[in-house]
Formats: C-alpha cells, sequence, structure tokens
C-alpha cells in the first residue's frame, strides 16, 4: 500500500536532507544560488554540467535547470518558487509549473535555508517528497552523493571562485 505526505506524518518518512557549514557570508552563498550564472558553475554532481538555468525570483516564479552528464544524459528539472525570504530562505517545488499549472507527477518540494553564524553560513537542503516511496526512490537514484556532491562545488565557488 502506497504511503502518502498527509499532515502529521513523521517527516522522516518524507524528507531527506543535507547541512554544512560553509565558510562564505550568507548573501554570497544565497547569491549563488539565485544568479543564474553564478548557479550555472555548481549545480549538479560532479562531471555534470549545467548548460541551462533560467529562474524568476517571485512566488510562482520559474525555476529550470537543466544538467547534462558526461555520456550526454540531459536531466531536466522546472518548477516554481513558492517562498523567497532574501537572503535566508527558498522554497520551490515541481508540483507546478509557471501558472500555477499542476505537474503530472510532482515529485518534491525544496526547501534550502542560509543561517548565519559569526560570519559564515549554516546551510541546509530539504528535500520533501509526496510520499514514502518517492524519497525512497530519490535516496536509491544518489540524493546524498549527488546533492553533496553539489555542495562541494557551491563550497568551492563561494569560498574561492566569488566575491562580494
Amino acid at each position: 500500500m502506497a504511503t502518502q505526505a498527509l499532515a502529521g506524518a513523521p517527516p522522516a518518512e518524507f524528507e531527506l536532507s543535507i547541512s554544512r557549514v560553509i565558510d562564505a557570508p550568507r548573501s554570497r552563498v544565497f547569491r549563488a544560488w539565485t544568479e543564474p550564472a553564478l548557479l550555472q558553475k555548481w549545480w549538479g554532481p560532479h562531471g555534470m554540467t549545467t548548460p541551462e538555468c533560467e529562474m524568476n525570483l517571485w512566488v510562482g516564479g520559474l525555476f529550470r535547470t537543466l544538467m547534462r552528464a558526461p555520456d550526454g544524459a540531459e536531466y531536466p528539472t522546472q518548477g516554481v518558487f513558492l517562498e523567497i525570504v532574501a537572503p535566508r530562505r527558498l522554497v520551490f517545488t515541481d508540483a507546478y509549473s509557471p501558472g500555477w499549472i499542476p505537474s503530472s507527477k510532482p515529485f518534491m518540494t525544496a526547501e534550502i535555508t542560509f543561517e548565519e553564524i559569526d560570519g559564515k553560513t549554516l546551510y541546509t537542503a530539504r528535500a520533501m517528497h509526496w510520499s514514502a516511496e518517492d524519497k525512497q526512490a530519490h535516496e536509491a537514484m544518489g540524493f546524498h552523493d549527488g546533492w553533496g556532491q553539489s555542495l562541494d562545488r557551491l563550497v568551492m565557488l563561494v569560498t574561492e571562485g566569488m566575491h562580494d
């Protein structure tokens, strides 16, 4: 029987997350997330490129990326922003397309938080899924390795490759 993500359900059944303290100011880490040219430099696991990125930073605005693997396989992502609280929090989902058009098969909602701690940033990315099965599928696809490698690339960019 499929497990449904309902109000009051234990978050662990539906959520995957990754956190790290980054030795860079919150504003810089937030910029790396919200400027398409910067996001393209770090988005995706090692070996992947992100030749396309488009975002409209308003509630209901488009969030779209295209990752390309070394073998040429492409992995598109599209959704909309649900919340933008600069420079503290971003929430986006693939449950809708721009214009609030429901997607055919929503997979997750992502919440990215940026907490300032003594000039550094506590970065947390949460992937909240519609069902326990979706969470398990995302985990089996390599969530921790993939998002961890993306985070490694983000850290390198904000600590070595960009300035305020």
